[in-house]
């Protein structure tokens, strides 16, 4: 690895757009083609015919499910987790007609209200859900006495795990509290930000998963950032495509995975495309 973030990493741009990755030798919208399976453990999909709430004045294009599937599969993804985003609010109709419509190897993550009950939990997992999503990005994180009062409930109920969506950094205060609540956590998208890494590696180190995602929103050096989690935690990253990219700066590209495969090597790079990332849902 230590030759790929000195080819990769050293000297540029914290955040990598697409013409970094230019820069690297991949070509924007080509990867090398995948003799493996990929599990993407993060996408959307967006239709407008079930409930969509507008966060902070916007509503996201549609993303049908065809659409995900015609950019996944040539990639070699044969599974993986559609994940509830904050403009699809406690809404489940749309997240069971699109786990119902992918089939077997297909799974959840949703938002639900703090008063769910426990029936409603487990229907939910006979529907594919696995895993409750907390939009804590936008804001101050004053407590996270809620989550891990709702995560707790949900795991012990359902077995599921939980999903953060946050800057690392704002979770420095609450890693004490989050590292002792016995339920399996991940935090997406690398954490998002260069000064959350070593809040995030302390998270790893206790257990915590981290998403290789969203290479186009973070604001990190990609390359550094994917070589220190897995030095500390190799089953640590879960891939995934973040697909269709909302509000990121640069959307996916095909090039992600390339990048990551030539920064991990080989083997890291088999654990965080299959290995990790289907082993956190199944």
């Amino acid at each position: 690895m230590g030759q790929a973030r000195r080819q990769y990493g050293a000297g540029r741009r914290p955040v990598l757009f697409g013409a970094a990755i230019a820069t690297l030798g991949f070509g924007r919208s080509r990867a090398e083609p995948s003799a493996e399976p990929i599990f993407d453990s993060h996408f959307h999909i967006i239709d407008p015919k079930f409930p969509l709430v507008a966060n902070e004045g916007y509503l996201p294009p549609p993303y049908l499910t065809a659409e995900y599937l015609a950019a996944a599969r040539p990639l070699g993804i044969t599974g993986g987790a559609v994940v509830s985003g904050s403009f699809q609010g406690f809404d489940q109709t749309y997240l069971r007609a699109v786990l119902a419509e992918l089939g077997p190897g297909w799974f959840g993550v949703t938002q639900v209200p703090p008063d769910i009950s426990d029936n409603n939990l487990t229907d939910l997992s006979h529907a594919g859900v696995r895993a409750l999503r907390f939009n804590m990005y936008r804001g101050r994180i004053d407590s996270v006495d809620d989550l891990v009062a709702l995560a707790t409930r949900a795991h012990a109920v359902a077995g599921w795990h939980a999903e953060i969506y946050a800057d690392a950094a704002a979770l420095g205060p609450h890693v004490d509290r989050l590292t002792r609540m016995k339920v399996p956590l991940s935090i997406d998208h690398l954490g998002m930000t260069a000064a959350g890494l070593p809040v995030l590696l302390d998270l790893v180190s206790a257990g915590m998963k981290a998403k290789a995602t969203g290479f186009g929103r973070v604001k990190m050096d990609v390359p550094k950032a994917l070589e220190a989690i897995a030095a500390r935690d190799p089953s640590a990253l879960l891939f995934g495509t973040d697909l269709p990219s909302t509000r990121a700066a640069r959307p996916f590209e095909p090039a992600d995975v390339t990048l990551l495969r030539q920064v991990l090597g080989n083997d890291l790079a088999r654990r965080a495309l299959w290995d990790n990332a289907r082993a956190f849902y199944v």
